[in-house]
């Protein structure tokens, strides 16, 4: 259970970061004017629209790592994906703005904002839902990570699993901020925003070292290397299982 417990950190760190890029939708919710109680569950919808996308989002990578897996390269899988995510850690900020989206993505995102824009009008606790839901598909860099999170599990339940627990982290703040419209200190959060890349060399550290297969329970576990091995232990439990030939038959 320790991939859970590193998704829903990465989540409840990463969300100071997802003040940023969710924040502004968070706090333009029409929610201002609803009864507490309407106010809690219409944020509430919202949030777990979001999270939905998120662990749907878990289900197609981690059936992607599975797939890696049944052929034997989740060890190698494990390797690349950690090692990709300290290589982001090292980039400089500066190199990464330097690459524009294409043109298909910012007709993508135009197109997702002006169904969100509709749902806002209709402030219902189903159009907060699909609010969230839709917001689950904007591009965002911490969401990258915990998608390379879910791959490197190598299934698709313990995928979406990683997801949903990612995406529960980050509900304590975001809904905070959408029913208060507050926030930590400036301190605080500075404090908290420096972890997010702490904690996520942590998770690419453990990656790299799943994908050694040291034998170590729960960090570094012994990983069949290919399918030849797979199908040998497949051969040989069908070999000790094979009933006996009738007497009368031999």
């Amino acid at each position: 259970m320790a991939y859970l417990l590193a998704a829903i950190s990465l989540g409840f760190l990463g969300s100071f970061h997802c003040i940023g890029m969710c924040g502004p939708i968070a706090l333009a919710l029409p929610v201002h004017r609803l009864t507490p109680s309407r106010k809690a569950l219409s944020i509430l919808s919202y949030q777990l629209g979001r999270i939905g996308t998120y662990a749907v989002l878990g289900v197609l990578f981690g059936f992607i790592g599975q797939s890696f897996a049944l052929f034997g390269f989740q060890q190698a899988l494990s390797l690349v994906i950690g090692s990709l995510v300290l290589l982001a850690l090292l980039v400089p900020q500066h190199l990464v703005n330097t690459f524009s989206p294409s043109r298909q993505l910012y007709t993508w995102l135009a197109g997702l904002k002006h169904h969100m824009a509709r749902l806002f009008q209709k402030r219902s606790i189903a159009s907060f839902f699909g609010i969230g839901l839709l917001n689950g598909l904007l591009p965002c860099g911490l969401v990258y990570v915990a998608i390379a999170g879910a791959i490197a599990t190598g299934s698709v339940w313990k995928g979406s699993l990683f997801m949903a627990f990612f995406g529960a982290g980050t509900l304590p703040l975001m809904f905070s901020l959408s029913y208060t419209s507050q926030i930590l200190s400036v301190k605080a959060r500075s404090l908290i925003h420096k972890a997010v890349p702490v904690l996520t060399g942590v998770m690419a550290v453990l990656l790299i070292l799943r994908g050694l297969n040291l034998g170590i329970s729960y960090i570094s576990p012994k990983l069949e290397t290919n399918l030849q091995d797979t199908t040998a232990r497949h051969a040989t439990l069908n070999c000790c299982h094979k009933p006996s030939m009738n007497p009368i038959q031999r």
